[in-house]
């Protein structure tokens, strides 16, 4: 694929679009949810969609802020003892972002396996979709907020059952014309003719669900209430615009309060945006790879600039660039547009923009959340084993049950201890020759690298060798010997001259029989690793 912008505006340009729309609510949420003032939102997500979106090597990643740290910014707001003093951390933690990847730990993100990966966007496919459905009602419902422990005590599934008991008509009828709008012009139309692929079928969602509110306002049924619509901040003018600008305190920059808060901003943010990285590269049609280290670089000069502004952290976030490669953006510039249609939108036409219904955007998500969380994709994960399905289906109820970092956290421990487990398993390979039912001789071949971790396998197999037996060991294959495994050789080398049992040590500079030392032949092998 050539990337070209002449090539790509035609796929960009409508992408971007479908992003704004994503966005828009988000940013607005997650500062509710944050506890910050919305104009904060949507200062991050301008800046992660310009600044971000220029500076960073991926082509379809998308960021903004970032519902992971919402939890974190409310935290430090209080403890701080103000937004301007965390405005500071969140410059700082742009600074540490920076040093982060000078130092090149975007390395970091190649460490997680493919199926906590797998599992994030199942997660959050299934997370979108179910915080979703109260707004899709018409319920009012804190947006922004992805953990199970909502700000106001209730939950995931408690917001949803209170959600069907306060439905509202209007919110709800245009929800399901516009989820109808949204099918047709993915499944039907989009083949149908090229007007339906650069016309996208969330702007016309929008446009009639804006079309809805004014011609319903004034009866009493259908209406949607004001706590159903979009919610941007509207200036009487130009002075009061700037007047929402926030700048940093940075006389509280001796503080130590402030560089734990930046160090912790820095540390998760850069993890979510190494793992955002990783699942858009999975998802990407055209397989291309993101430059980690540059995108903290990125990411770094993107905090930096927010929070010397008034915006909250920025990461990449997978939400945004799953909208975005759905939409079939394939450059950074569908990024970078949708920043500047929120920039050109809350200057020009914020009127405007609340009117839309939060019903319709729901909607919106319900698609993009449906195709994160593709039933093809659980059938695929069981048929691949229950190594990759079980920290698959873990990190999904982690995130579901508690939030994105901890769901990824216990993914990632199922993963590790099933890696363990096949270690153990996997140290060595014993073949045993009977005559009868009497053991005559045992063949164990012990694998490329064994260490500690395969101790107990080792050590059980060895106490169970019958006396009176030959028992050969070949090391032929191997590279390194953790001293764990050495020392339990010598010392089974003691008690087979006591028990009868005649050794053959079987290495690549030749065969010994029953050696003195085991340290002699294979001390070597300890520093080899």
């Amino acid at each position: 694929m050539k990337n070209t912008l002449i090539q790509n505006i035609k796929s960009d340009l409508p992408a971007s679009v479908v992003v704004f729309f994503v966005a828009l609510p988000l940013c607005l949420g997650i500062a509710l949810a944050s506890g910050a003032p919305l104009f904060s939102g949507l200062i991050a997500g301008i800046v992660g969609g310009i600044v971000v979106g220029a500076l960073s090597g991926s082509q379809i990643g998308v960021s903004g802020p970032a519902a992971g740290l919402a939890a974190i910014v409310l935290t430090a707001i209080g403890t701080l003892g103000g937004f301007e003093n965390f405005l500071l951390a969140v410059v700082l933690g742009g600074c540490i972002q920076l040093l982060f990847g000078i130092l090149k730990a975007g390395i970091i993100g190649y460490y997680f396996p493919s199926s906590v990966i797998k599992g994030m966007l199942s997660g959050i496919g299934l997370i979108i979709i179910l915080k979703q459905i109260p707004i899709f009602f018409g319920y009012e419902a804190p947006e922004g907020d992805f953990s199970f422990m909502q700000s106001d005590g209730s939950n995931t599934f408690s917001g949803i059952t209170s959600a069907f008991q306060y439905i509202s008509p209007g919110a709800t009828l245009i929800a399901v014309i516009s989820l109808g709008i949204l099918l047709l012009w993915s499944n039907v139309l989009a083949a149908k003719a090229r007007i339906f692929q650069l016309i996208q079928g969330p702007l016309v969602a929008v446009v009639v669900g804006i079309a809805y509110y004014q011609l319903t306002v004034s009866n009493t049924y259908w209406a949607i209430a004001n706590s159903g619509l979009v919610k941007v901040p509207v200036p009487e003018d130009m002075n009061s615009f700037l007047g929402q600008f926030t700048f940093p305190n940075f006389a509280m920059i001796g503080n130590p309060q402030i560089w734990i808060t930046a160090f912790t901003i820095a540390l998760v943010a850069s993890l979510e945006t190494l793992l955002c990285v990783e699942a858009t590269d999975k998802l990407d049609p055209y397989k291309r790879i993101t430059p980690t280290n540059r995108e903290l670089l990125a990411q770094g000069v993107g905090n930096i600039f927010s929070g010397l502004i008034g915006g909250l952290p920025i990461t990449q976030v997978i939400v945004r660039s799953s909208a975005n490669i759905q939409s079939g953006g394939k450059s950074k510039m569908s990024a970078i547009i949708h920043g500047i249609f929120l920039l050109v939108s809350v200057v020009s036409i914020p009127q405007l923009l609340n009117k839309i219904p939060l019903s319709v955007l729901a909607a919106v998500l319900f698609i993009v959340g449906y195709k994160l969380a593709n039933p093809t994709t659980f059938k695929k994960m069981i048929a691949l084993g229950w190594k990759q399905y079980v920290p698959y289906f873990i990190t999904i109820l982690g995130i579901v049950f508690t939030d994105l970092l901890v769901g990824i956290g216990m993914g990632l421990v199922v993963g590790i201890v099933i890696i363990l487990i096949k270690s153990y398993q996997n140290s060595h390979f014993l073949h045993m020759e009977k005559s009868g039912e009497t053991v005559m001789n045992v063949k164990m071949t012990l694998a490329e690298e064994v260490t500690f971790i395969n101790k107990g396998a080792i050590l059980n197999e060895l106490n169970a060798i019958p006396d009176q037996t030959t028992l050969e060991i070949d090391v032929t294959r191997t590279r390194y010997l953790d001293n764990d495994i050495i020392e339990i050789l010598e010392d089974f080398n003691e008690k087979a001259k006591l028990d009868g049992i005649k050794l053959i040590l079987i290495s690549e500079s030749g065969t010994v029989e029953n050696p003195d030392s085991f340290t002699t032949y294979l001390g070597p092998m300890r520093e080899s690793a």
